[in-house]
């Protein structure tokens, strides 16, 4: 593969989320000329190395790493302006200046202190069986607002003072009454206080904020190249994901999101671990609750990029993420972190789920089936090799191109991109001769 023939292209999860997308897109960035985050939130967490330092980017696209590529936050996504103009300041303090390489959607939907609170309230108060693991961002109550229509406010309606605080005292009149009956929960918000400080805030990213699909079509017009970057996982899309232990946006709706025809994208690049991971609640197959979880866990580094979690680790899961692949449609893998899974005699692949006397080999649709399955495996040969210093596809062990290829043959789709550790250096680009 060349990575500068890949056309506009979208870089998406198939699992659960944290499969190192941001290190794909920070690599593939060097080829490309715009950075797209189309959906998700402050909840969402891409981790980069770059320059010998480790950033943890939450809302701002991975392009801000690299100088002279513009990046967008579009229409799909939510802003929590506090926690974007704190991620700026962050990365000021670390030497990088995001300045005119930023530009936010003026139809992108906007997080209020109100929606952070009732995160919190919504997920004490759920039975321990109906906890989502939500991050508390307030990510979710704003996509349901939004998706309610009457109490979502858009960045637009920042600029609009008047507007924007009789919506708001309308708005946190009903949510205070609302978490009083449905809660019990004697919340105080502040109207006016918080309409200014939103106004303030609103002022200071203004030299950001425009009609970025329209910014797109231009930039697709003068022949800019667009990487589009996905957060989170494809099973946690609210759609297609393990619901209703998933996010609450459309992790895979890319076109929409973003603002473009679907037509524009040429090719999508799927990234997987070469095991499984999960943060929060929800069913999990492969888990393993055992030593070899938790040497998976040290090994990888495993713990949530926005929460801290640990993440709960197992094998491969070739059935669930054969369908997230059937369903995203990519025309490149790149497996991530295969150096973890080094000095294990064995490694195993799930290729489908044992219900009783029954066999499945599809992904069933319900939560309360897939808490009750268990894994049939496959098991294929380790390798000892310390893959940290391998460049080539060559350089790998044969157990370790062997398993590469039972992933590719699996899920039917060629390797591309290798991962065998975080810096950017520690990563193998599959050519068209190997």
């Amino acid at each position: 593969m060349e990575l500068r023939d890949l056309g506009n292209t979208c870089v998406l999860g198939l699992q659960w989320g944290d499969e190192g997308k941001g290190k794909v897109v920070d690599l593939l960035l060097e080829h490309f000329d715009v950075a797209v985050r189309y959906a998700g939130g402050a909840n969402a967490g891409h981790t980069v190395v770059a320059g010998g330092q480790k950033f943890a980017l939450h809302q701002l696209p991975s392009g801000v790493l690299r100088p002279g590529v513009m990046n967008i936050i579009a229409a799909g996504a939510v802003i929590d302006p506090a926690a974007l103009l704190g991620e700026i300041e962050s990365l000021r303090q670390r030497g990088i200046v995001v300045g005119d390489g930023l530009r936010i959607s003026d139809r992108a939907h906007v997080v209020f202190p109100h929606h952070r609170r009732e995160d919190v309230v919504a997920e004490k108060a759920a039975r321990p069986d109906e906890k989502l693991g939500t991050t508390a961002r307030g990510v979710g109550p704003c996509y349901t607002d939004k998706v309610a229509r009457r109490w979502g406010l858009r960045m637009c309606d920042l600029y609009h003072p008047e507007y924007l605080r009789q919506r708001l005292a309308e708005i946190i009149a009903q949510r205070t009454a609302y978490f009083g009956a449905v809660y019990e929960s004697r919340e105080s918000f502040d109207a006016a206080a918080i309409a200014q400080e939103y106004l303030d805030m609103a002022a200071q990213l203004r030299p950001f904020v425009c009609d970025t699909s329209l910014l797109l079509h231009q930039l697709r017009t003068q022949g800019k190249r667009i990487l589009l970057e996905g957060a989170q996982g494809s099973l946690l899309d609210v759609d297609h994901g393990t619901y209703p232990f998933v996010t609450s946006s459309s992790t895979i709706g890319y076109a929409t999101g973003a603002g473009i025809p679907a037509a524009a994208v040429k090719s999508i690049v799927g990234v997987v671990k070469a095991y499984a991971t999960r943060v929060g609640t929800g069913p999990f197959p492969t888990e393993l609750t055992d030593a070899v979880g938790q040497t998976i866990r040290s090994r990888g580094g495993e713990y949530g990029t926005t929460t801290g979690r640990p993440r709960r680790c197992g094998w491969f899961d070739a059935v669930a993420t054969a369908y997230a692949a059937r369903i995203v449609g990519p025309t490149h893998l790149a497996v991530m972190h295969m150096d973890t899974l080094s000095g294990f005699e064995q490694v195993k692949v799930c290729v489908g789920y044992r219900l009783g006397e029954r066999r499945l080999n599809e992904l069933p649709a319900d939560a309360y089936t897939l808490e009750r399955i268990e894994p049939v495996y496959d098991t294929l040969p380790g390798w000892e090799t310390d893959l940290t210093n391998c460049r080539k596809l060559t350089d790998l062990p044969a157990s370790a191109r062997a398993y590469l290829d039972y992933l590719s043959e699996r899920l039917n789709v060629p390797v591309a991109i290798i991962g065998v550790g975080p810096s950017r250096a520690q990563t193998i680009i599959v050519t068209d001769s190997e």
